[in-house]
């Protein structure tokens, strides 16, 4: 099999891989507060707690492991990471239908935020096995097959909550992980060349080196405030949704109007992917940047639902060239040996918005109305379509100078051979 046929074969493996675990992680968003509620926790302020509690635990976790995963990846190879965190999540999912209480379930939630990690180093596999003309393409599709999942989960779990029972959902979502990550381990293939590293460094010493070279730091701060502001949204767009539309079914609603939005980014992301192939990934970013901030600011001043629905799906077409340029971007300047580091730090700042977002949301709509955070969101939009501007497209025009990884390890190797 030729280099380009195998690229092409690990990519649609990891498509469809990535939809089974985002629609397997994804099932459990509309049951958590009533499975809480079948463990024992009947006081609805108590069910509210733990809910956030238990979301965010995923996240505070997944946040502090994701560089050193990425750190593992560099030394034994992506495929492997991929396989850790498939066979992990599937255990602890598993294990999560046998919980006993809420406390249970937020020591289980904290465990799956430690293992997970599968998509992100998909991501790190195909962004170093794919021909770089092909980079935009590759993890345009791959961001398809988990925004798919993503949009299918939530569809999926309340039905088979409906017919099988909360406990049941778990060991199915267990079950399909395992399924991914068996395909994964017989049918992708990596070449992985470790680059040999006769300094041992902490992980503040590999962020200093990473974000060392310009583009990377910008990019990470690019990623925070997209998750950020776009997330920090999720959690009160069924409020205003009610608003809107205050007489018919509320929750089909929102679910449609998330959803809406990912089937746009699903459509948009290899389209866009394709384009900035050719015309650069960077210009991509910045104008699909433009396009979702300006699209963010009309839907402050909605009047019915419908104008809300058409304004989501421009911002989910947005979307599509966002993520895919910032991995395809980031891959394309990361150090020598150090491509996973990267992603793994690229990923804790994505966790640190998730975390941060919804928080911050609901605290400046408390005080200034659900609208305003619509007008929130696109100003912190527009200030990363300065940033794409200012600090990563200067920079992306010049040609790189030698990263500070490969300064160093000339360096070493420089005086070990003196020694």
């Amino acid at each position: 099999m030729t280099s380009q046929e195998n690229w092409k074969r690990n990519l649609y493996i990891l498509m469809g891989s990535q939809f089974l675990v985002m629609s397997a992680m994804t099932m459990i968003i509309p049951f958590l507060p009533l499975y809480l509620q079948e463990l024992g926790v009947t006081d609805q302020d108590a069910v509210s707690v733990w809910s956030g509690l238990i979301f965010a635990a995923n996240f505070v976790t997944a946040f502090i492991f994701a560089p050193i995963w990425g750190k593992l990846a560099d030394k034994y190879g992506r495929k492997a990471m991929i396989l850790r965190s498939g066979f992990g999540m599937a255990i602890v999912l598993t294990l999560t239908g046998f919980a006993t209480g809420p406390w249970t379930l937020l020591l289980l939630r904290l465990l799956n935020g430690m293992i997970s990690g599968f998509i992100p180093a998909a991501i790190g596999l195909m962004s170093m096995s794919t021909p770089k003309k092909h980079m935009g393409y590759s993890l345009g599709m791959l961001q398809a097959g988990a925004v798919a999942g993503s949009i299918s989960g939530p569809l999926i779990g309340g039905i088979m909550a409906d017919l099988m029972g909360f406990r049941m959902i778990f060991y199915f979502t267990g079950g399909s992980i395992l399924i991914a990550a068996l395909v994964v381990l017989m049918f992708v293939k990596e070449r992985f060349d470790p680059v040999e590293q006769n300094v041992k460094t902490s992980t503040i010493e590999d962020f200093r080196t990473i974000t060392a070279i310009k583009p990377i730091m910008a990019l990470y701060v690019v990623f925070f405030i997209v998750q950020a502001a776009l997330i920090g949204i999720n959690p009160l767009l069924s409020i205003f949704v009610q608003e809107l539309s205050p007489t018919q079914n509320v929750a089909f609603f929102a679910g449609l109007a998330m959803s809406v939005m990912g089937f746009a980014n699903m459509m948009a992301s290899p389209v866009l992917g394709r384009f900035s192939d050719r015309k650069g990934h960077q210009y991509v970013l910045l104008f699909s940047m433009l396009f979702i901030a300006l699209v963010s600011f009309p839907q402050a001043f909605v009047t019915s639902y419908w104008q809300l629905l058409v304004l989501r799906f421009l911002l989910g077409l947005g979307l599509g060239g966002l993520l895919p340029m910032i991995n395809s971007l980031l891959r394309n300047n990361a150090p020598e040996g150090m491509e996973s580091r990267t992603y793994g730090f690229s990923n804790s700042f994505m966790y640190l918005g998730s975390m941060i977002g919804p928080a911050v949301g609901g605290g400046f709509a408390g005080i200034f109305g659900i609208r305003s955070l619509f007008i929130f969101s696109g100003v912190l939009l527009l200030v990363n379509v300065w940033i794409v501007y200012r600090k990563v497209l200067p920079r992306l025009r010049k040609p790189r100078k030698k990263d500070a990884h490969a300064t160093l390890m000339e360096n070493t190797n420089q005086q070990k051979q003196k020694g």
